[in-house]
């Protein structure tokens, strides 16, 4: 797979596509995917949030949304919206409590669908919520469109770091450019004496970017906030902006942001060199 090429469409009316990913479940993912589309759009730009997680969307609850999209023109669906954000899941598609038991090629329909028939723009930022591991979807996406940017989701605790590693190759076999690293779960501050508790270990996370060539983004601490605030769907950057948490999140957008420009910069000077 590494070096094949496929003929890649972008989405129309969508300037860039960030995605969110994660080696295995259960890590914090979708919470980061969605604080980080917040975060970006609190930076005045227009963002859209996909949830690629066919067989376990998330968004819907995350961001306070439900009903199904009402068809636009030219038979395109009208992406959910809440926060300032357009969203769109198959959460919107089916019931909240019904199992989606596909083969991997109705998948993958389902994805370009959600893709291809959304009315997304125009939007200056798609990020894309990921499901879990390596498989179907992840290539379906990465083949299909231009990826400007895949951040890593992981806590550090060995066996995670080990998935993350898996999907660090997957990404670099289609080569599509990885941001970086977000640490999540890094440590847990005891509400009653403030010890600080490495729960998930501490050193390999760092080990391991150091021997994949990965930057740490930003280290996202164990926090309550943070899952009750998702539960709500009222996530931390929009129900505590102000709040320790909510600026980890600002700090991360402005880190993936700079990354972004810096890439597009890079890539003018290249084609302004060859012409």
């Amino acid at each position: 797979m590494a070096g094949a090429k496929f003929a890649k469409f972008p989405i129309a009316g969508v300037k860039k596509v960030i995605c969110v990913a994660s080696g295995k479940g259960g890590v914090g993912k979708s919470s980061t995917a969605v604080n980080l589309a917040l975060a970006i759009s609190a930076r005045n730009s227009t963002v859209g949030i996909l949830d690629a997680d066919i067989y376990g969307p998330s968004i819907p609850r995350m961001m306070k949304l439900s009903g199904q999209p009402e068809v636009a023109k030219q038979n395109l669906m009208k992406p959910m919206e809440n926060y300032g954000i357009k969203c769109m899941s198959m959460g919107f598609l089916v019931d909240e409590k019904a199992a989606i038991v596909w083969r991997g090629l109705m998948v993958m329909s389902a994805v370009q669908r959600l893709l291809r028939q959304v009315a997304w723009g125009p939007l200056d930022y798609l990020v894309i919520d990921m499901p879990p591991g390596t498989g179907d979807t992840q290539l379906s996406i990465s083949q299909s469109i231009p990826v400007d940017g895949v951040v890593i989701v992981s806590t550090p605790q060995d066996l995670a770091l080990l998935d993350a590693r898996r999907g660090v190759e997957m990404f670099k076999a289609v080569n599509v450019p990885i941001l970086g690293l977000v640490e999540n779960m890094s440590v847990f501050e005891c509400p009653k004496c403030g010890e600080l508790s490495h729960i998930f270990g501490h050193e390999s996370i760092r080990k391991l970017c150091k021997e994949i060539n990965l930057d740490i983004l930003c280290s996202v601490p164990l926090d309550l906030r943070i899952r009750e605030t998702s539960d709500d769907g009222k996530p931390i950057v929009i129900s505590q902006p102000e709040s320790n948490l909510a600026k980890v999140y600002l700090q991360l957008a402005e880190e993936v942001v700079r990354r972004l420009d810096q890439k597009a910069t890079n890539v003018s000077q290249l084609q302004q060199k060859t012409q």
